[in-house]
């Protein structure tokens, strides 16, 4: 009798087929698995690293200084201006009968200033300040909590823009070929010759730098790479048998480039999709390390650097951040190659 059972393998569809793959690498899925923590814990930064309570009472009252702001007249005090949770005379407060303050597990945010500190800053670790302060006195935890966020939200960003428009110049170009896409290669090397530092270096003299500011030049020159692969799907894939299926049945051509040719060509799009990430934040850190980034009150990974470079004494600042670094890069390295194996049609498990 004639077996008729099909392998596991053959029995799964497309994407279980995948990810059952990427499964079966268990450094690039130990990564993600390491880095979807990570990239979840610095989304709620404030509540980890903060100098306000999460939560408090006081004379009988629940406060949340967390979202709401406070006088200090509400704890004893004698200013209107803002509590200073950090202040010795407003923890006293809460350490009398009946009060209590629950604050985060650092006391910190990304601009908070220890004046506290017992040692000149930068200060070294201590108790209070776990890899110690930067040059302003700064903790240096809360600003790689909050600048990795940063580093991460602005490759997102990054990547989601360079693919939407490698993606839409390379089905352009790969699919109507001919003089479309001699024209759209053409322009691509004279963009591409364009000295894209000097033209942020121009941009960031005349304008107010800014996140949005920097996304938006750096997506200017980001999606050319993407753009080459696409095409040269689009231009393998626009003479098979189901395009011209697909002709002959009357669908327009947008139809076909997105029902039938663009789903067959995402595997380069998702393959570099880490790798994109990767270069992603190192161009934001690159930036902010020569001034060029964000600006001086967003925590930033690039800022860090430079305070290290400038304070080679202070080993803690540069060493610190450059772990930091590496990591975040090694693991969505892993990501990428075990992405790159598991869309590998040659590979038979």
């Amino acid at each position: 009798m004639k077996n008729t059972a099909m392998t596991p393998e053959i029995s799964l569809s497309p994407g279980r087929r995948v990810w059952r793959r990427f499964r079966q690498n268990r450094r690039g899925y130990w990564s993600l698995v390491i880095f979807a923590v990570l990239f979840v814990l610095s989304l709620g930064a404030e509540l980890i690293s903060n100098d306000r309570p999460l939560v408090a009472r006081y004379n009988g009252q629940l406060m949340f200084p967390i979202v709401t702001d406070y006088a200090e007249t509400a704890f004893g005090g004698e200013f209107d201006s803002p509590a200073d949770y950090l202040d010795p005379f407003i923890q006293s407060q809460f350490d009398k009968p009946g009060n209590w303050a629950i604050y985060p597990i650092n006391h910190y945010r990304y601009d908070t200033l220890n004046y506290f500190a017992k040692a000149p800053n930068p200060a070294p670790p201590t108790g209070d300040n776990w890899l110690g302060t930067d040059d302003r006195g700064r903790d240096v935890v809360a600003r790689l909590l909050y600048g990795f966020r940063v580093s991460i939200l602005f490759g997102l960003a990054l990547t989601i823009t360079g693919v939407m428009l490698g993606v839409l110049t390379g089905a352009i170009q790969g699919y109507f070929a001919g003089k479309t896409d001699l024209l759209f290669q053409r322009f691509m090397e004279i963009w591409g010759s364009m000295p894209e530092l000097y033209l942020l270096i121009i941009f960031a003299s005349i304008f107010e730098p800014s996140i949005l500011l920097l996304l938006v030049l750096l997506s200017l020159f980001g999606w050319m790479g993407l753009s080459d692969y696409v095409r040269a799907d689009f231009l393998r894939n626009r003479h098979l048998e189901y395009v011209q299926a697909a002709r002959a049945m009357g669908l327009s051509n947008w139809q076909i480039i997105w029902r039938h040719v663009l789903p067959n060509s995402l595997t380069p799009v998702v393959t570099f999709l880490p790798f994109r990430m990767s270069a992603a934040i190192l161009a934001l850190t690159s930036l902010d390390f020569l001034g060029l980034g964000v600006p001086p009150s967003t925590p930033s990974l690039g800022e860090l650097l430079a305070q290290g470079k400038n304070n080679l004494d202070a080993w803690w600042i540069a060493l610190s951040t450059f772990a930091v670094l590496t990591i975040t890069l090694l693991l969505l390295t892993n990501i990428g190659d075990a992405l790159r194996n598991s869309l590998d049609v040659r590979r038979k498990s």
